[in-house]
């Protein structure tokens, strides 16, 4: 038997605990500024994204992976908002991989899984985070993910169409991605080693040969990343407002 498969038969008599890492060092390149500090309604973004995570039953810590110069600021958004769940906020690394591994290797020993989230997706709701927590619980791996509404082509080098797969078999996945604490520790640092290139943690699962459950992700739940999604945040504000 691996040590991977030890991983994945690893489940601990403790009640679950769960931690979320939220991953806000990026570089904020097409937004022309540290986006996770652009302010939507009433609240910088990373503030609502806290604030979610913080709501939910399912969060019991949660690790804020950032860059150096934004850590007191967003210490202070965390005292100042009552966000009480936040344990640590950490600097990044220089790549979305070398923070995530930053990430889980700061979350509390009693962690037994690890959900890790963008700091730019402030919409993520309640509904959404219990639903991949609790098939992470049962899959050891899982992330949302919703349907392409648009015709996906794949092109080969040359910039031709090599194939247009059925939209219904093509998922753009999301976050919180949530995984068994040891066995995204294993892939996160497997993955740095080999230097492996991947988009987002379910990558470095995958890289092991294990399965990835999908379930429901929302239309709401955007990454902010350009200038013009703030726009939509702040539609998504409005329209959440004039529901309560």
């Amino acid at each position: 038997m691996s040590i991977f498969d030890k991983i994945l038969k690893f489940r601990s008599p403790a009640p679950d605990f769960c931690s979320a890492v939220v991953l806000a060092a990026g570089n904020s390149q097409r937004m022309g500024k540290d986006k996770i500090l652009m302010t939507i309604g009433d609240a910088p973004v990373i503030a609502h994204t806290l604030e979610a995570l913080q709501s939910s039953n399912c969060i019991d810590e949660i690790v804020v992976v950032t860059k150096y110069e934004s850590m007191q600021e967003i210490a202070d958004i965390c005292n100042e908002r009552g966000i009480t769940k936040v344990s640590r906020v950490v600097s990044g690394g220089k790549t979305r991989l070398e923070s995530a591994l930053i990430g889980v290797s700061n979350v509390s020993d009693k962690a037994t899984l690890i959900a890790i989230h963008d700091g730019a997706r402030p919409f993520v709701s309640d509904k959404l985070i219990e639903r991949v927590v609790c098939a992470a619980k049962a899959h050891s791996a899982a992330a949302p993910a919703v349907t392409a509404s648009d015709t996906v082509r794949i092109l080969n080098g040359k910039g031709d169409v090599a194939q247009t797969p059925d939209r219904e078999h093509v998922a753009l996945v999301q976050t919180p991605q949530v995984f068994l604490a040891e066995l995204i520790k294993a892939a996160l640092t497997r993955a740095l080693d080999k230097g492996l290139k991947i988009t987002d943690d379910c990558s470095a699962v995958e890289a092991m040969g294990y399965n990835v459950t999908i379930v429901a992700g929302e239309t709401d739940n955007i990454k902010l990343t350009s200038a013009k999604d703030l726009y939509t945040a702040e539609g998504i504000l409005a329209e959440r407002s004039a529901r309560k």
